[in-house]
């Protein structure tokens, strides 16, 4: 199975991850339990989450699933929604009590999807206070960002004058279609050595729902990518083993059989039409609920 270097952090990650927002979804807590110790002792070594996800069930779950020595096993990814540098300290300390743990190996700012997101997070008493504080302290260790929305504010970010060790954004077979972040971010990430997070490998499942490519085409050509991590969601055992069965036989598409799969995809995916993520507003948490940004509660 395949291990890769994350960026100039110089940290071995396993080529595919399984996604924090599922680890709330199945009904037993210990089917969530299960699943992640499963991708564990499978070797799967980098795991994703967030301050929000399922009200904060999901780092619960997880929390309780690394206990036993498992969170020793993992390098451990986490985003906050704090623009203000008061809330993203008080998320950070949740997101660490949730964990069960004395440190998050990768803080990430998620949801970077509005235009003055950048400006917001490096205004005085904006998250990069709180996140460099933390780091100092030794509660993170790397810092990162996220976003699904538009290639331009990725690129936005990039060029404030930040070090960044990450960034996550949607890699997969309908991305170039449509306001691309493969063909304008990624290259970006590469020449500057930094960790490159993929995620919604399966256009958050309307890729295979629209019957433009299989679960497993999917996951190979994220994999394909220069990426350092794949994140895909796994709420069940059947899920978790297709990704464990792609990542163990895992051979990369040539350039030609890529090229074949953007062409069968491209007559459904113009204008978005797969990447409900870009175009309409049911996958933006922040925006759906604009308070997690100045305080460190999930409600209402």
């Amino acid at each position: 199975m395949e291990y890769r270097t994350l960026g100039k952090t110089g940290e071995r990650v396993s080529a595919i991850s399984i996604g924090g927002a599922h680890a709330a979804r199945p009904k037993d807590p210990e089917e969530t339990t299960r699943i992640i110790r499963t991708a564990i002792d499978s070797g799967i070594n980098f795991l994703d989450n967030c301050w929000d996800y399922s009200g904060g069930e999901a780092e619960v779950r997880m929390g309780h699933a690394l206990r036993d020595g498992y969170r020793e096993r993992v390098f451990l990814m986490t985003k906050i929604d704090g623009h203000t540098a008061s809330a993203a300290a008080a998320q950070i300390d949740q997101c660490l009590q949730r964990l069960q743990t004395d440190h998050i190996d990768l803080m990430q700012i998620h949801e970077v999807i509005r235009p003055d997101d950048p400006e917001r997070v490096f205004a005085p008493g904006g998250t990069m206070e709180a996140l460099l504080a933390a780091r100092q302290a030794g509660k993170i260790r790397y810092i990162g960002f996220t976003g699904h929305k538009d290639p331009d504010i990725h690129l936005k970010m990039l060029g404030m004058d930040f070090a960044w060790d990450t960034v996550q954004m949607p890699l997969n077979c309908v991305d170039r279609h449509h306001r691309s972040f493969e063909e304008r971010v990624l290259p970006v990430l590469v020449e500057r050595g930094i960790g490159v997070l993929g995620m919604k490998p399966l256009a958050a499942g309307d890729a295979v729902r629209n019957n433009v490519a299989t679960a497993e085409e999917c996951l190979r050509y994220a994999m394909s990518l220069p990426t350092s991590v794949v994140i895909t969601g796994c709420d069940s055992m059947p899920i978790l083993e297709q990704a464990l069965r792609v990542w163990r036989d895992f051979k990369p598409l040539t350039p030609a059989e890529m090229d074949a799969l953007r062409a069968r995809t491209a007559e459904r995916a113009q204008g978005g039409l797969l990447e409900g993520y870009k175009t309409s507003g049911r996958f933006d948490g922040t925006i759906n609920n604009p308070h997690w940004l100045t305080t460190a509660s999930v409600t209402a």
